[in-house]
């Protein structure tokens, strides 16, 4: 489960507190990199390493969804499943002060806000995932129904051509 030496953020603690079985993955983080470059320095398909993504809807209301790494958001699809008008990624400042966490190491879990959390549906059906561990260079590999059980996340169809 845990390695010496892993870091224990916010997000290892809430696995740790609701007995999630996982598996730390530290990588090299590099700037801009993305979840193409987690995914080929761990040696994993992209579509499996699961982005957290901090955005707002018009009124600066702060959500997180969590998408596929190789699939982008269709923000008209979530404004419209929400029933507002706008949604659109925060400015990385805001997001670290919404989250807790650093842009390019942002978990879904231990957030420092509550906030809504929504999931691209097919995540669920994943048989493993790997999200942030809550710092750049870590992910963590789950099964994503722990995911769904600690988190709660409301599942939608929110990727760009379907997903």
């Amino acid at each position: 489960m845990a390695k010496e030496n892993l870091p224990v953020t916010a997000a290892i603690r809430v696995l740790r507190e609701h007995g999630v079985p996982y598996i730390a993955r530290m990588y090299d983080y590099e700037p801009r990199g993305g979840t193409s470059k987690s995914a080929e320095s761990l040696g994993v398909d992209e579509h499996v390493v699961i982005k957290t993504l901090v955005m707002q809807d018009e009124t600066t209301r702060p959500l997180v969804v969590l998408m596929h790494g190789d699939c982008e958001v269709s923000t008209k699809a979530l404004a419209r499943h929400l029933g507002v008008k706008s949604i659109a990624p925060c400015k990385p400042d805001v997001a670290d002060r919404h989250s807790g966490y650093q842009v390019g190491g942002t978990s879904p879990l231990g957030l420092r806000r509550a906030m809504p959390i929504y999931m691209e549906r097919s995540i669920a059906s994943l048989p493993r995932i790997l999200v942030n561990g809550g710092r750049r260079g870590l992910l963590v590999e789950i099964d994503p129904t722990d995911l769904v059980r600690v988190l709660g996340p409301q599942l939608v169809d929110a990727a760009a051509g379907g997903g």
